[in-house]
């Protein structure tokens, strides 16, 4: 996505993607070293392959044997697309899969120096901080920014973009399809003759998600409506709402994304201001989600959705 709260919602407001409950600054010590030469041997079949990216066009020469992946997202994605062995180190972030050779780097605070250590023939971002494809490209590192994808095609596209990108074609696209028809399949079987409510908690601020976002987009599979939607300040889709407006509110459903980091659960939503009455609370439909599930756009976002998926079938069947 989820986040170090506070850096998180800076980070949500506009990127939903390096989260996790920590982050260190990944400040190597290694020298700059030239990004390594290709091989004479003949590039894989598909290769050289230009790759539209939130950067443009990138043009990968050959087949990416070295990848260092700054992006928890892109992490997940890679592994799940068969790429797993081409990578060589991930940020602090990324912690799934478990097997992924997670690192210091960050990507918030990208060290050049310690990323151009691991030998990358290519480095993967979400966002472009401190211009690190700028200072990558000058050593000639190919670096693939795909950001925080704002709907579900852009998600798609990134999963294809990364399959396309590390000669993993085939088996991308069977994933970016899976994931739609699954996404389809469950929003499809959800009851929508009931006009439920819901609240999405990202922290304890609380801040939330409107229905533009990438989140409420996939609530809105679902027939949900968002209380979020008529808060006073949408604050670029991620509003902070007052302990007063989500009670006054009364979402039927209420999802928590600040469980890992912040211990947040029905017991302690009661004990806020106002809150314990609130419908949510009283008929058990606070549904504790996955903090880094709940944040991410890669192929896990089905999870996400069938959590959706099944409280709402809890809920309409009340």
């Amino acid at each position: 996505m989820r986040p170090v709260r506070t850096a998180f919602t800076g980070a949500m407001l506009g990127l939903l993607a390096l989260t996790g409950c920590g982050q260190s600054s990944g400040t190597g010590t290694a020298s700059v070293a030239p990004a390594p030469v290709p091989s004479s041997a003949p590039a894989a079949a598909g290769f050289p392959v230009t790759v539209e990216a939130g950067n443009g066009p990138v043009t990968i020469a050959k087949k990416p044997e070295r990848i260092v992946s700054l992006s928890p997202t892109a992490t997940e994605t890679l592994f799940a697309i068969g790429a797993g062995p081409q990578v060589v180190a991930v940020d602090d972030q990324s912690n799934h899969p478990a097997e992924a050779p997670k690192t210091d780097l960050s990507g918030f605070k990208p060290n050049v120096e310690a990323i151009v250590a691991q030998k990358p023939d290519l480095v993967v971002v979400a966002n472009d901080a401190d211009k690190i494809v700028t200072e990558l490209g000058k050593l000639n590192v190919p670096v693939l920014l795909e950001p925080a994808a704002t709907k579900l095609e852009e998600a798609y596209d990134e999963i294809a973009d990364l399959g396309a990108a590390t000669g993993n074609k085939p088996k991308a696209d069977e994933i970016a399809a899976g994931v739609k028809a699954s996404l389809e399949k469950l929003a499809a079987e959800a009851p929508k003759d009931k006009k439920l409510t819901y609240y999405h908690e990202l922290d304890v601020t609380p801040y939330a998600a409107t229905s533009s976002t990438f989140i409420g987009q996939i609530y809105g599979l679902f027939g949900l409506v968002n209380i979020a939607d008529k808060a006073p300040d949408a604050a670029g889709g991620y509003p902070k709402l007052s302990a007063e407006f989500v009670a006054q509110a009364d979402p039927d459903l209420i999802f928590l994304a600040d469980v890992k980091c912040c211990a947040q659960n029905s017991a302690a939503l009661a004990k806020r201001p106002g809150w314990k009455d609130l419908s949510a609370i009283k008929n058990g439909q606070v549904v504790e989600l996955d903090d880094d599930v709940a944040s991410r756009w890669g192929p896990r976002v089905v999870d996400l959705a069938t959590s959706v998926g099944q409280a709402v079938q809890k809920a309409a069947a009340r």
